[in-house]
């Protein structure tokens, strides 16, 4: 017998084996009908981490009648999410418990069993030794996926900023000696003196709280933005952006004798490109003594707004133009390279997607 297309009621349904399972497949608008058990199946043997998979017992949110009819009983089918967290509409028929799932939902719904392991990861509960750490350190946790690589670089730059500040920030003679010579004075550079000071400043700190600060937030996204992109070319966008941050404080204050060093340039750079690409992550957020999840967007806005208030109204002793200028080289970066980035990144684009909800 024939049956009508319950997607575009004009194709015809022809079997289609759909990894080990034989599905009805629309010819014409390339929908697929899963009968009781084929939907687990599949995705039982599709390459996704888990070959146990019982989605169609788990289903997520239900939404209404649908307005599509199952073409086997002819009765109106149910609207749901594919899973909670997840929100791919399928349609679902009560009566012969079949599953209904248009052409372009297709590879999410193959990739789901994966998505829902990261989004256990990420909807995790805080628990109360991060809520000590933070408590004790006001600084951010993040929840998001672990990399596929060792990040050698960010280890790297952790260690070689760490061991230069022990080489002279413990004496009073040498840290006078290097800024002389490394750290960035507007003024200085642009009269030609010191050309190299545009590189080495970046790896020069004040004290113990401005190099500790920077390392910490350069190993919360260094490792992902290092797994996205590779090793080297993390390397040399976060060097790019370290002196693009560089000429916009001299940009914006060209006669300035004050030294300029640290790595929070460049580290707001990183900042741009995360915020572009992880925008899935949780930063969690110490409100005095309540903690709470933020997105990257959230989190980013708050500390822009610290650095345009700093701006406004200190302007002195911090160097908010670097940080501003290499934040938004970051998002430059971040827009100009995001299309590649996710097609050489499938999960990092599966978790791009607008069906996915982070719970916070």
């Amino acid at each position: 017998m024939t049956m009508s297309c319950p997607g575009c009621h004009k194709g015809v349904m022809k079997v289609y084996d759909f990894h080990g399972e034989e599905v009805d497949n629309c010819q014409t608008c390339g929908g697929m009908w899963f009968e009781n058990g084929e939907l687990n199946g599949a995705l039982s043997t599709a390459d996704n981490g888990n070959d146990k998979v019982r989605i169609e017992e788990t289903l997520g949110q239900h939404l209404g009648a649908s307005a599509r009819r199952c073409h086997h009983c002819d009765c109106t089918m149910e609207h749901y999410h594919l899973m909670d967290g997840y929100q791919i509409e399928v349609d679902v028929c009560h009566q012969c418990s079949g599953i209904w799932i248009d052409e372009h939902e297709r590879q999410k719904v193959v990739q789901s069993p994966l998505v829902k392991q990261v989004l256990a990861d990420l909807d995790a509960k805080i628990s109360v030794k991060t809520w000590v750490f933070q408590f004790l350190s006001q600084m951010p946790i993040e929840f998001n996926i672990k990399p596929k690589t060792r990040p050698l670089v960010t280890y790297l730059l952790l260690a070689l900023n760490i061991l230069i500040f022990m080489g002279y920030g413990f004496n009073g003679d040498n840290t006078d000696w290097v800024f002389e010579q490394f750290a960035m004075q507007s003024s200085d550079l642009l009269a030609g003196h010191h050309p190299w000071s545009l590189f080495s400043h970046m790896f020069l700190h004040g004290d113990l709280m401005h190099l500790a600060g920077n390392m910490y937030f350069l190993y919360v996204v260094g490792d992902n933005l290092e797994d996205a992109l590779g090793r080297m070319r993390f390397l040399g966008w976060y060097l790019l952006c370290g002196i693009a941050a560089a000429a916009t404080q001299i940009a914006a204050d060209p006669t300035s004798s004050i030294y300029m060093v640290g790595a929070s340039g460049a580290i707001a750079g990183l900042f741009g490109m995360y915020l572009m690409w992880f925008r899935h992550a949780s930063l969690t957020f110490m409100f005095v003594i309540y903690q709470k999840k933020l997105s990257p967007m959230a989190f980013f806005a708050i500390w822009l707004g610290f650095n345009i208030l700093g701006l406004v109204t200190a302007g002195q002793g911090v160097a908010y133009w670097a940080h501003i200028g290499g934040f938004v080289t970051g998002l430059v970066l971040g827009v100009t390279m995001k299309s590649q980035v996710m097609a050489s990144n499938p999960l990092l684009a599966m978790l791009n997607e607008p069906e996915v909800k982070i719970a916070r």
